[in-house]
């Protein structure tokens, strides 16, 4: 079999193609590497202007080695095989979306650290229990949630409308779920209605 892609590898041959130092670049694209890229190791902490780090489409096993990009908004990690969410609190001060669908995560255990983070795409992973959905909660600004294809999910395949309600009903900031606006009651009163109540919520 071939030899995994280091992310030293995978850094200099983007590098090359993209004209840009990895030192200096705001968004590094190293997905779908071949052979893929296994482990994110050390290389990455020359990434310390990074804004957008992709690496989708590989066969990483645990996200590793984000101490040094305190600038990181947006980490895409979809199509791996991360097993759980160790390593984020790295990035818990800025990353603002994760994208991670495609993996094996069962456990949302560490979410709340995220306190930037509005935008979590969580599709197609492996968690099954209310208990672990309900982390989700606290996570001080999430807003938009992609978690279809979860085994949790799935057993409301047949009646969308009550996943949304239960799924909201646990975690009452979503604004978005699975691509659809979720309307809260106090919203339907029009524009007006909406903004008294924000102004309500600040003054607390």
């Amino acid at each position: 079999m071939a030899k995994a892609t280091t992310i030293k590898e995978a850094l200099a041959k983007w590098e090359e193609k993209s004209g840009q130092k990895a030192s200096e670049a705001k968004e590094v694209k190293l997905y779908g590497q071949i052979p893929p890229v296994e482990k994110m190791d050390g290389a990455l902490s020359a990434l310390v202007n990074c804004e957008k780090l992709s690496l989708s489409t590989n066969c990483i096993d645990r996200i590793a080695n984000l101490n040094n990009l305190k600038n990181l908004r947006i980490l895409s990690l979809g199509r791996n095989n991360i097993k759980n969410l160790n390593g984020l609190e790295a990035v818990a001060e800025t990353l603002e979306e994760l994208w991670i669908s495609y993996n094996l995560i069962e456990k949302l255990r560490g979410i709340r650290v995220m306190k930037k983070l509005k935008v979590l795409y969580m599709s197609n992973n492996l968690v099954k229990d209310w208990a672990e959905f309900v982390r989700l909660a606290e996570v001080p600004v999430l807003e938009e949630l992609v978690f279809v294809g979860n085994p949790l999910q799935e057993k409301f395949a047949a009646d969308q409308s009550s996943w949304i309600e239960e799924a909201t009903k646990r975690v009452p900031k979503l604004k978005k779920l699975d691509g659809t606006l979720v309307v809260k009651g106090e919203e339907e009163e029009g524009t007006e209605g909406a903004e008294g109540a924000e102004g309500a919520e600040g003054g607390n």
